[in-house]
């Protein structure tokens, strides 16, 4: 699966001071990842506030997103949960027809066994017509799915054909490096982590950060793909500084923080979530002029 190679974007769901979605920023910052270099593009994720967003809101974004995107990009769209059975009603009442893949997190809270996971995502791929890409995140499901689960699931199912890892696990992404069928998707989760993943094998990132700065990112995880480590750490390390502060106080805080500086679109987030303090986005600003972005 070629078009999931490179780097995608966990977009945000812009936000009016009502807290209703603000269309116009949103077609801003779609169109702005597709004239810089981002290679497709990922709906409701963490990082869009998915477990704020209503289901009818949900149907919007995504018909939104793809009359705005008019096929030049492919589409991701998270559906995933904790009831296996309502995540299967999801996929097959929603309309995939402008989907590429489905990114589907590990059930979270509910903490299930290795096998209840493998069980939980056998089901999904027998009845999603859509490749499926795995997401681990330990750091929310407070479960991790190991490697071995992860390459019995890539084996057993034509259609999963991806993991998104992010537990910031250096030796879980090698060990999966290091056993994956050859065709299989290694896709960082880790915006830190992301160049090494690229350089030891992986095939990119699905990145926060990289909407802000989809040309300096995806132009970094490209040469880490190709091999070109001293030309990729080159843009890693200016990258650094903004990178680790948008994960500071909470997600997507601080990556709206960077889009509202970037005046992209604003920074407000809904409840439980609050805007990044002051301190923080002062510390955005004075990256983003270190980086001449300001």
């Amino acid at each position: 699966m070629t078009k999931f190679i490179g780097t995608g974007v966990a977009l945000i769901t812009p936000f009016k001071e009502d807290l209703s979605i603000d269309y116009d920023a949103l077609e801003r910052l779609v169109e702005y990842n597709i004239e810089n270099g981002t290679e497709y593009l990922v709906i409701s994720g963490t990082t869009g506030e998915s477990v704020t967003v209503t289901n009818e809101e949900k149907k919007a974004l995504v018909a939104f997103i793809a009359k705005v995107n008019k096929n030049r990009l492919p589409l991701v769209l998270g559906i995933g949960g904790n009831n296996t059975a309502n995540i299967i009603n999801e996929i097959k009442s929603t309309d995939l027809s402008n989907i590429d893949a489905i990114l589907s997190v590990s059930p979270y809270y509910s903490k299930p066994t290795q096998e209840g996971i493998y069980q939980h995502f056998k089901a999904i791929a027998e009845v999603s017509p859509k490749p499926i890409i795995l997401y681990n995140v330990p750091g929310r499901t407070s479960s991790n799915i190991l490697p071995e689960t992860t390459l019995r699931l890539a084996k057993d199912f034509d259609n999963i054909i991806a993991v998104k890892e992010a537990g910031n696990n250096v030796h879980q992404y090698l060990e999966l490096l290091r056993t994956k069928p050859e065709d299989f998707l290694i896709i960082s989760g880790d915006d830190d982590l992301a160049l090494g993943v690229a350089l030891a094998g992986g095939s990119g990132v699905i990145s926060v950060i990289g909407q802000a700065l989809p040309k300096e990112f995806s132009e970094m995880i490209r040469l880490g793909i190709a091999g070109k480590a001293k030309e990729a750490y080159g843009l890693h390390f200016k990258l650094m500084p903004i990178t680790g502060l948008i994960f500071s106080e909470n997600n997507p805080a601080g990556i709206k923080s960077v889009l509202e500086a970037l005046n992209i679109s604003k920074s407000h987030v809904r409840l439980p979530l609050v805007e990044a303090t002051d301190k923080l986005k002062s510390h955005i600003n004075e990256a983003l002029r270190v980086l001449g972005k300001s």
